[in-house]
């Protein structure tokens, strides 16, 4: 019954997954979201519903519009997997339960900045706001009083930190990503928001580190943070309270 369910919130995640591929084409652009209709970027035809099945419809089409053959870019069925996964893997975590809903939204703005910030270097100040009234509300359905001090100093502990960063290492934290810190730390409280804090670094030089052994990267070439974040915050939904008592455990 586990695996089927979580199947099934697998597919709902591909479909969430064509919405957000949406999102990330047209905010950076600042149109609407939800109209026009989909269509194709290169000759505007309108894509048809059996064309927009997710991950399927892009194999069945090798790829390609099927009007002007123009290449489909690899980000639209990326996403709708990635989403189709996390999803999964959210519910297999939380099960059927207001903080499984509650991460699963948050897990979607966090991979449409990711894409987004892939694309322009840049986190659309509306996402981040997004990520904070979101978190409110989520402070709100889990108890205000036990989660209110605890999300009000993560949001001043996630988005002063990278600040401080960005102030000592003259700009190279961008102002999308201070802002995002602190709209996670809401949602996390300030012992995760650290421990993002501190697990972005390690994937981030890890990768970065990556990059530039295979020279796809150069030490000059700015490589966006907003990806890092997204990804540490994912492992500490998943994984935050059993890292946190492990460390503590070494200790005690």
């Amino acid at each position: 019954m586990v695996s089927l369910l979580s199947l099934v919130f697998s597919l709902f995640g591909t479909i969430i997954g064509s919405f957000l591929n949406v999102c990330v084409s047209r905010i950076p652009r600042k149109e609407s979201i939800i109209f026009p209709n989909s269509h194709c970027p290169k000759c505007g035809t309108g894509i048809k519903p059996y064309d927009n099945i997710p991950i399927l419809s892009y194999i069945i089409l090798g790829g390609k519009c099927r009007y002007c053959k123009e290449k489909i870019s690899l980000q639209y069925p990326a996403v709708e997997l990635l989403t189709g996964i996390v999803f999964a893997i959210i519910y297999y975590t939380y099960g059927l339960s207001i903080a499984a809903a509650s991460y699963a939204v948050l897990c979607c703005a966090l991979i449409i900045i990711t894409f987004i910030d892939l694309k322009t270097q840049e986190i659309p100040d509306g996402l981040n706001l997004f990520i904070a009234i979101t978190g409110i509300i989520f402070i709100f359905f889990n108890g205000f009083k036990p989660h209110l001090l605890p999300g009000i100093l993560g949001f001043l502990l996630g988005g002063g930190i990278f600040l401080l960063i960005a102030v000592v290492s003259n700009g190279s934290m961008g102002g999308g990503d201070i802002k995002l810190m602190a709209a996670l730390g809401l949602w996390l409280g300030w012992k995760q928001i650290l421990m993002v804090t501190l697990l972005s670094f390690i994937i981030g030089s890890v990768i970065s580190i990556i990059l530039m052994t295979l020279k796809i990267k150069s030490r000059k070439d700015y490589i966006p943070f907003g990806p890092f974040i997204a990804l540490a915050a994912f492992i500490i939904i998943l994984y935050g309270n059993q890292i946190l008592n492990w460390y503590l455990g070494s200790f005690y």
